[in-house]
């Protein structure tokens, strides 16, 4: 999709002054409120076919600081008291530390992560495969108003729900296709290096792949149909076994979980995200199942529908969404980098519970890196630096630019109150990302 587009649209719904509906069903409107390359080899992957399916925010923006060892503004919440938790440096043999859940299989904890890159473009892409089984998915910026998914699988593997006459509702089987897998991106390196993994992607640029490590290529079977590559879980599972002893035992500890939910929390039941007119995303709580549903734009701003796992037709629901502000470098306009290691302390909104927190995130070195010589993954601490409890569940990352505006709009379905009005105590939260410098 090209850049020009997206500036055609954006000043088409000026001209308009559109309205957006207020259903949440599928395809209706929408109620907003640098190491040398070391690739680990694997065949080429013959999956199946997929189907088809100019304004300002002021206030309340982000202002954190890009050098390692200075500090950003304070927020206001705190943890002020401990709660029962699990995590940070010592968790039970079989659960997950970057989810606090048990897993089914925990000789799997001692497999290194697999980061996989998915594709949010074309929109033929969607349904993706496999999202819904990721303990962290981080969706970043790749220009042209674009972002893409780099899903982080470790723990338990994706899997597949048998066909039945009433749809997805069987057994779940392990036959399963992850993807549409697309190209690496320089940011991966940093989360790759964070989380002790191994990336899976469909190659990438010239610019890309000689700062990428722990690689594999995965290949589509259709030179004509971008959204072709796709890998088998037993596959990825294998390349995971033969990589552990290369990537050693995992350093995964860092973060704390917790049921019950922080104090000082302020009402967050929906976040209307706006990376570009035709990537528009609207993250809605949903209470029934204590998680954030997914719910995105079809490339056009106007009509939304609902994501859901090709693997189990089932929502994207996700306990944590967060908004992480980072500094992004751009190399062309399509190749944009994002500082993500060695920083002490860089805002971060986290939404859990139907609530926003306004926490930090760090990956400063502290005395276990010093001691051990690992790396630890992203973790989420309050203005004191104590650790801020996540959910128990899956964590899904908005990585945007470090200034990016945010504040509470009214509960409203008209485009221009989202973008423009300010409404404190509505619950719904507008973040609009703007490229970086010299970005498409």
């Amino acid at each position: 999709m090209k850049g020009k587009l997206f500036v055609t649209l954006t000043l088409m719904v000026l001209v308009m002054g559109c309205s957006l509906g207020q259903n949440l069903n599928n395809k209706t409107s929408f109620t907003p409120k640098n190491q040398s390359a070391a690739p680990i080899s694997v065949d080429a992957v013959r999956p199946t076919q997929i189907p088809a399916v100019t304004e300002t925010l002021p206030e309340n923006t982000a202002t954190p600081q890009a050098e390692q060892n200075t500090t950003s503004q304070v927020p206001t919440q705190t943890t002020t008291a401990p709660l029962a938790q699990i995590g940070p440096e010592q968790y039970p043999a079989d659960v997950n530390p970057l989810t606090g859940l048990p897993v089914e299989n925990p000789e799997n904890l001692l497999l290194p992560p697999a980061l996989v890159s998915i594709t949010n473009f074309p929109i033929s892409s969607r349904p993706q495969a496999g999202l819904s089984f990721a303990p962290f998915v981080f969706e970043l910026y790749i220009g042209e108003g674009m972002t893409r998914y780099l899903a982080l699988f470790y723990g338990d593997f994706p899997q597949s729900a048998p066909e039945t006459e009433q749809g997805n509702s069987g057994t779940l089987t392990d036959n399963a296709m992850v993807g549409p897998i697309r190209s690496g991106r320089l940011p991966y390196e940093s989360i790759r290096k964070l989380f002790n993994g191994f990336l899976v992607m469909a190659s990438g640029s010239s610019a890309v792949v000689p700062s990428l490590s722990q690689y594999s290529n995965v290949y589509g079977s259709d030179a004509d149909n971008v959204n072709s590559a796709l890998i088998d879980v037993n596959k990825l599972e294998k390349i995971a076994a033969d990589n552990q002893k290369r990537l050693g035992e995992q350093q995964l500890q860092g973060n704390v979980f917790t049921e019950q939910s922080p104090e000082n929390g302020v009402a967050g039941k929906r976040i209307w995200l706006m990376y570009s007119f035709a990537n528009q995303i609207n993250w809605q709580y949903d209470p029934a199942s204590a998680a954030y549903h997914r719910f995105q734009d079809n490339a056009d701003g106007l009509t939304f529908s609902q994501m859901t796992d090709r693997l189990t037709d089932e929502p994207l629901a996700f306990e944590n969404v967060v908004i992480l502000f980072a500094p992004h470098e751009v190399v062309s306009p399509t190749i944009i980098d994002v500082n993500l290691l060695y920083m002490k302390k860089m805002p971060a909104l986290l939404f859990r519970d139907g609530q926003m927190f306004e926490v930090f995130w760090t990956t400063i070195s502290e005395d276990y890196e010093k001691e051990t010589g690992h790396m630890r993954p992203i973790r989420f601490v309050d203005a004191e630096g104590n650790p801020f409890p996540l959910k128990p569940g899956q964590t899904w990352v908005e990585v945007v630019q470090q200034f990016t505006p945010y504040r509470e709009v009214p509960d409203s379905t008209v485009f221009y109150d989202l973008a423009n009005k300010t409404e404190p105590g509505s619950g719904v939260w507008a973040v609009r990302f703007y490229p970086p410098e010299g970005a498409q």
